[in-house]
């Protein structure tokens, strides 16, 4: 007998059909998002869950759903799994890294141009009419080559980001991690490492590049903002939470910092009120990942984390990016 599988959003028809090649699939369709209680209805009698950010596997899914054995989540963040109280039973969580890398870099960079040179609010101005006539302080934004780039958290992304910003923009770049990079690593990068309030002190550009976790909540929230440079910007391409929304809106609002772009909310998709009718803010709706190619990318590695974790295809039981491959050991 096939092993049954759900796939929790809608993906691509061509990646649906791989797993179809394998399982008995249940598809959502829909471009809605389940409810905890729909999806719990769902994935009883499931050995597999396909998956997005949207959707949260905790320890009440878990035990309702006893026979699930593998959750294959379609992003590179995965706080939305519960992965100890997967763990524990025995689930397979996997995510999907590497692929999305350099997109998410390249939108990290557009979004930081598109607030220091307040191109949306620009463009507002224009498409409202407002345009009548060229003056010499009309939209001036900030320099973004030759200013110092401050990074919190260099991950892989972070790295990316840095590399752009070093060799494309002459950046200076500095950067705050849980752990310093190697030596060779930081030289590559025109990378130097600082304290946190260093980096909020003498940034000129401050991206978020960090995984969020209960350390991480509210990473900068009034505390840290009120460290930046009036003149500073703030980029989180991160995750919503990362930074105290309605915080960063009075900040703002009140001119403590020049702007923000925001590619990810608190309780996204809804967006703090306060962020909508300040004008120096750029909002983007989660997309840094959303190009044809990787976004296909991060879909076929979530299938193929599924397929081979439950036994099938030609990595049989290698998945390629398990989050916990210590379940791996015990089967």
């Amino acid at each position: 007998m096939r092993p049954a599988v759900l796939v929790a959003r809608k993906v691509f028809p061509q990646v649906v059909e791989r797993l179809r090649e394998h399982f008995d699939v249940e598809v959502n369709e829909e471009e809605r998002v389940w409810s905890h209680e729909e999806l719990i209805a769902r994935l009883r009698g499931k050995q597999g869950v396909y998956l997005t950010p949207t959707n949260r596997i905790d320890a009440a899914v878990l035990e309702a759903c006893p026979g699930l054995k593998v959750v294959a989540n379609m992003a590179v963040g995965y706080n939305n799994l519960d992965v100890p109280a997967c763990s524990a039973r025995g689930v397979l969580c996997t995510n999907t890294p590497d692929v999305l890398t350099e997109t998410t870099a390249d939108f990290g960079i557009a979004l930081l141009l598109a607030t220091a040179r307040r191109m949306a609010e620009a463009e507002r101005f224009l498409r409202s009419g407002q345009w009548s006539n060229w003056s010499f302080d009309m939209m001036m934004g900030r320099d973004v080559h030759g200013t110092t780039l401050g990074v919190l958290g260099m991950g892989r992304i972070g790295q990316a980001i840095a590399r752009r910003a070093a060799h494309g923009f002459r950046m200076q770049v500095i950067y705050h991690n849980r752990s310093r990079l190697a030596p060779e690593i930081e030289v590559s990068l025109n990378a130097r490492y600082v304290g946190k309030e260093e980096l909020l002190r003498e940034s000129d550009h401050l991206m978020l590049v960090l995984p969020y976790s209960p350390a991480s909540h509210h990473a900068v929230g009034a505390a840290e903002l009120a460290q930046m440079k009036r003149s500073a910007t703030l980029i989180n391409i991160a995750r919503g939470g990362i930074v105290d929304d309605a915080a960063l809106a009075e900040a703002l609002r009140e001119r403590r910092i020049a702007a923000a772009g925001l590619d990810v909310f608190e309780g996204e998709p809804a967006v703090h009120p306060g962020l909508l009718d300040v004008p120096n803010v750029v909002l983007t709706p989660h997309i840094a990942s959303a190009t044809v190619r990787t976004r296909l990318a991060m879909a076929n590695l979530a299938a193929d984390n599924l397929i081979a974790a439950l036994g099938c295809g030609p990595r049989a039981g290698q998945p390629p990016s398990p989050l916990n491959p210590e379940v791996l050991a015990r089967r």
